[in-house]
């Protein structure tokens, strides 16, 4: 023991081996002496009734919400430039004012700005307070006084700046600390608030992480400016489910809901074509149908393409493997082209056997009956496992007026399904199985 830091032990003559360690009594370090107040505990079932959820009237943005708007949370929506953010929030803002007040920031345009959007919309006469701010101490005041909004949009977080941080708007820093001085003045005054960020190239919010974790809900808003629809993704909610969708669609005079996606998905798509089939999956509580669409050419070069879209490339040559290790179908020799019609993005390992069986159909030009849903997920060992949510998948397609369903073996029960209203159930228990159906030319 030394009353100093030395770099070398007297004692035993080893190098950087003296470690510092504070006394019992003393205070750790970052506290003054003051004694701390004491905390009180609370039962988990609560006295007050739970807070009204404010109803923005965009069924869509409700949805994903969890059923509305909690008072004194706080949202941060990230998504592509030019996706359609502003325009979801501003058309969200006119439909809350007629009930509360409601305050829009802009600090990426100038009011006339915001204002041409506006009546681009139809929204001109809506009560919505506008403004065209960067400074976090001028915002702040702003809203802390006594006619506090019910609701307010910051477009964009990445504008916003504290001129007690030295550093350029947008930085970690500013983003950090500027988001943490709006959602504590959220939580005290009980207002919503909406954050707009910006993403990256990889498609994550800009600026450092903890900014997800400091709100209570993070939406994304994904598509492709090539498709009409837009997709309001939940990756995060405090009050709601997570993975919760709504579906949009671009038009001139803004955004649009779409009550019914699978039938909007599906409405394009042409029968009896080979290398087309159609997936019944989940995207949050919503059950999803939509077509996927595979191509398999032969191939002039010496590594053939594996095209991509809508999907995980890994999952792709995951299913190519098992495929041709386990079924002896070899497509290593083949340009393989998938898509996920429509624009949406799936993730849910339910669409291997859908993808498994485009690919078979396209090789085999064979067609999968124009009637018939596919899901499952598929083993490195070839075999097909069950998934969950199975009923809603069923119901979702017997209400579209299809017929049969390939599904899992182990969710055989009969000749139909209780959740299928009549739909013809076939067992698919190994990948080979599906290569029987096109061999026997379905």
């Amino acid at each position: 023991m030394t009353p100093r830091w030395a770099g070398k032990c007297e004692a035993c003559g080893g190098w950087n081996t003296i470690v510092e360690e504070a006394p019992r009594d003393e205070v750790p370090k970052g506290l003054s002496g003051k004694a701390g107040r004491r905390i009180d505990f609370v039962g988990l079932e609560g006295q007050a009734a739970p807070l009204p959820r404010l109803i923005t009237a965009i069924a869509e943005l409700d949805r994903v919400c969890g059923g509305g708007l909690v008072p004194g949370s706080a949202l941060l929506v990230g998504g592509d430039p030019g996706i359609g953010k502003s325009t979801l929030l501003l058309q969200a803002a006119a439909s809350l004012s007629r009930g509360s007040a409601v305050a829009y920031i802009s600090g990426e345009e100038a009011v006339d700005q915001v204002r041409m959007r506006a009546q681009r919309l139809g929204l001109a006469k809506a009560g919505v307070r506008l403004a065209s701010a960067t400074s976090l101490r001028d915002i702040i005041a702003t809203l802390d006084g006594g006619d506090s909004p019910g609701v307010v949009v910051i477009d964009s977080i990445q504008t916003v700046y504290a001129d007690s941080i030295d550093s350029a708007p947008g930085t970690v820093s500013q983003v950090r600390a500027c988001a943490h001085e709006l959602i504590r003045l959220a939580k005290r005054r009980g207002f919503v608030l909406f954050l707009v960020g910006h993403v990256t190239k990889e498609g994550t919010i800009a600026g450092p992480r903890v900014l997800e974790h400091m709100v209570d809900t993070v939406l994304y808003f994904e598509g492709d400016r090539g498709h009409h629809f837009r997709i309001l993704r939940a990756v995060k909610n405090r009050f709601g489910a997570t993975d919760e969708i709504g579906v949009f669609e671009m038009t001139d005079r803004g955004l649009a809901e779409v009550a019914n996606p699978s039938a909007l998905f599906l409405a394009e798509r042409r029968g009896n074509v080979a290398g087309s089939c159609v997936y019944a999956g989940m995207e949050g509580t919503r059950p999803m149908l939509v077509e996927i669409q595979a191509l398999v050419a032969p191939s002039t070069l010496s590594s053939p393409r594996r095209a991509v879209v809508g999907w995980d490339s890994s999952r792709l040559s995951m299913v190519l493997a098992v495929l041709d290790a386990r079924c002896g179908l070899a497509l290593s020799g083949n340009d393989v082209y998938l898509n996920v019609a429509g624009g949406l993005r799936i993730a849910e390992p339910a669409a291997d056997l859908a993808v498994a069986a485009a690919l078979v159909s396209s090789a085999s030009d064979t067609p999968v009956a124009a009637d018939m849903v596919v899901f499952g997920e598929v083993g490195l060992s070839g075999e097909v496992r069950a998934v969950a949510q199975t009923d809603s998948r069923l119901k979702e397609a017997a209400k579209l007026g299809f017929a049969q369903a390939l599904v899992p073996a182990s969710l055989r029960k009969g000749r139909t399904h209780p959740a299928g209203n009549g739909l013809a159930i076939q067992p698919i228990g190994h990948l080979q199985d599906v290569l029987g159906l096109f061999r026997r030319g379905q």
